[in-house]
């Protein structure tokens, strides 16, 4: 057996059920042989954000896969790569690599020496006898412990190498591990003393499935919640616990609690210091429950440390906790708390959250989205810049995985792919991507993707004209020079490229267009609403 059908059939092995790709990779062939799907993207990034998300919405149980040419195409799959890297997802990247003889000859673009400080493991197939070896190191980094994407760089010379038949390869196996009891003990009696309790809970809850022992720690302590933008939909924000989640932008409830905090319970997070997160203030006891241990002490001091698996952490917590409270706490005074505050916030916001000017508020336009879609059933995403801060705050989420939240780094154009990743690994549920019209200048060819590989997407762009963010910053330039103003009409673009768009100008219209365009989906077809929004800058956020 040669090389490219080996690896095609240690993927089976590994359950890949679809490859994502753009050509000359001969892997993409050669999948086809064992019926794994290749889906072709029009440019390297988009494939990795389907990847990415495919991973994501499968927890890691499959593995999104992208394959891509040596040169120009590994180059330009570098950002999506960064991207997977800089939210810890499980990625396996296959790009082909030049013949070894040259493959560290400049200017030869090298994946493995390139790419190794934005993967978690990054190795070159060097022999046919040594695919097993390689394949199977990439796969136990992708499953087990921190997520991240793996490389391996398969040379053009190494495809027509033999490989023993049959393939001495097993899938490999999952691990979990746990927190110190020790420690475990003493996080229960700080968690225990606390007046301020707030737990802060991020995206290895996802990972982990730990949602009914998130629920579970909250209402035993009473004590409220808050997530990180990755981590938005781990706890439900319908609950009377609920604070909502962090990011750039994110509620009052959140500003208030965190403040008032006197101890800060961080579950499945990170603590990265990002400036689209939201800020951990100071003088606070800190205690970092978390997989990595590198995480602990990184940007935010701890008083106490948990490492391990957020489930397994939860579910020793909780046992301690037990044996300190026996019935739940009264939780009526900090949700009746949390009510007020909450209802003061949106109190200010309900005039952009119902305005019925033209060009209409992007914030009417996705509150009203919101109120029309089965959000139980519906999976969205944001883009990068004003679609993330004018939807992250005002989408109450009911459901696990029901948002992909992202933000460490913010490349326009990530989410058009996060949500096709979605719907190919949850196609019962109605994806949606929010975007801007500068996000859709970077990735929107790729529509045309959604339409040929059937991919029924609900697509929301926000058009205001310009890049609204940059405005401020940009005074002069804009005003001598019009820098900042970008134009199209992007609902003939989806109708050029076979799917539906419609352009949206009124406020009555709002409401009956996403109804067309979720009705579009239901038959296959992917669907772009386009609503002319006026330069909304105002986003809900705080300083002390």
């Amino acid at each position: 057996m040669k090389v490219g059908l080996a690896i095609a059939e240690i993927l089976k092995r590994e359950g890949v059920e679809i490859v994502f790709g753009y050509p000359v990779n001969h892997i993409l062939e050669y999948v086809a042989h064992v019926d794994i799907r290749p889906i072709i993207v029009r440019q390297e990034r988009i494939g990795l954000h389907m990847a990415d998300a495919y991973s994501r919405l499968s927890r890691g149980k499959k593995i999104g896969v992208f394959a891509m040419q040596h040169g120009p195409g590994a180059e330009n799959a570098y950002g999506g790569v960064a991207q997977c890297y800089g939210e810890s997802i499980p990625v396996l990247v296959m790009p082909m690599g030049y013949p070894r003889r040259i493959a560290h000859v400049p200017p030869n673009f090298n994946s493995v020496t390139a790419m190794q400080h934005i993967t978690k493991s990054a190795e070159p197939v060097t022999s046919g006898a040594e695919l097993g070896n390689v394949m199977r190191r990439a796969f136990t980094q992708l499953r087990n412990g921190r997520f991240g994407p793996c490389l391996v760089e398969v040379p053009t010379d190494v495809f027509n190498e033999d490989v023993a038949e049959p393939i001495a390869y097993e899938p490999v196996m999952t691990t979990r591990f746990g927190p110190d009891p020790m420690a475990v003990r003493k996080v229960a009696d700080v968690l225990v003393d606390a007046k301020d309790l707030v737990i802060h809970a991020g995206q290895g809850v996802h990972w982990a499935g730990a949602w009914p022992q998130l629920k579970r720690l909250a209402e035993l302590l009473a004590a409220p919640v808050m997530t990180t933008l990755q981590g938005k939909s781990a706890f439900p924000e319908n609950h009377e616990l609920s604070l909502g989640s962090g990011g750039r932008a994110y509620s009052k409830t959140i500003d208030v609690f965190l403040k008032k905090a006197d101890v800060i319970f961080g579950i499945g997070c990170s603590f990265t210091e990002t400036n689209f997160g939201t800020a951990i203030p100071k003088g606070k006891t800190i205690v970092h429950s978390t997989l990595d241990p590198l995480d602990i002490n990184k940007d935010v001091i701890a008083a106490h440390a948990l490492v391990g698996d957020a489930a397994l952490t939860l579910d020793a917590l909780i046992a301690e906790l037990e044996l300190r409270i026996k019935t739940p706490r009264d939780a009526s005074a900090v949700a009746k708390e949390i009510a007020a505050v909450k209802a003061e916030w949106l109190a200010k916001w309900m005039p952009k959250l119902t305005s019925n000017e033209a060009p209409l508020s992007p914030y009417r336009v996705l509150w009203d989205l919101a109120h029309t879609v089965d959000r139980a059933n519906t999976i969205i995403t944001h883009d990068a810049g004003s679609p993330r801060d004018q939807l992250s705050p005002f989408w109450e989420t009911t459901e696990p995985l029901s948002y992909i939240g992202w933000g460490k780094t913010t490349q326009l154009g990530y989410g058009l792919g996060l949500a096709m990743g979605a719907k190919l690994a949850c196609p019962d549920k109605l994806c949606i991507n929010v975007w801007g019209d500068a996000a859709i200048g970077f990735t929107g060819m790729d529509f045309e993707t959604a339409v040929r590989e059937r991919i029924p997407i609900l697509s929301i762009l926000l058009n205001n004209f310009c890049m609204a963010i940059e405005l401020h910053i940009m005074e002069v330039s804009t005003e001598k020079y019009r820098s900042t103003d970008i134009s199209g009409d992007y609902a003939a673009m989806a109708r050029a490229f076979g799917g539906y768009g419609e352009r949206v100008t009124k406020p009555e219209d709002i409401i009956p267009a996403i109804k067309r365009g979720i009705e579009q989906t239901q038959k296959g077809i992917p669907a772009l609403i386009e609503f002319i929004t006026s330069k909304e800058t105002e986003i809900s956020t705080f300083k002390s």
